[in-house]
């Protein structure tokens, strides 16, 4: 196993910025796409109505997959950094 720490740059110590960057595109993709149906759903019809919550709950849904997907993708990247 080798003796550098992915993620970080080994000359400075510091964060790698250069392998932040997918991953908060990756975040910011999916809180985008969930943004429309948990507005819609909130400000449109409204806490009580049935479609609302239905709404609420698809853009929850979509948070959820973008946090696996994510995670995947972290844990994929970290896995090839290493390996190299």
């Amino acid at each position: 196993m080798p003796s550098q720490t992915p993620f970080f740059d080994s000359e400075t110590g510091t964060l790698d910025v250069a392998e932040a960057i997918p991953v908060a595109r990756l975040v910011g993709l999916f809180v985008a796409v969930s943004l429309l149906p948990l507005v819609v759903g909130t400000f449109s019809f409204g806490p009580d109505s049935l479609v609302g919550a239905a709404f609420v709950l698809v853009g929850r849904f979509v948070l959820a997959v973008g946090a696996g997907v994510t995670l995947l993708y972290v844990v994929v990247r970290g896995r090839r950094l290493s390996a190299a």
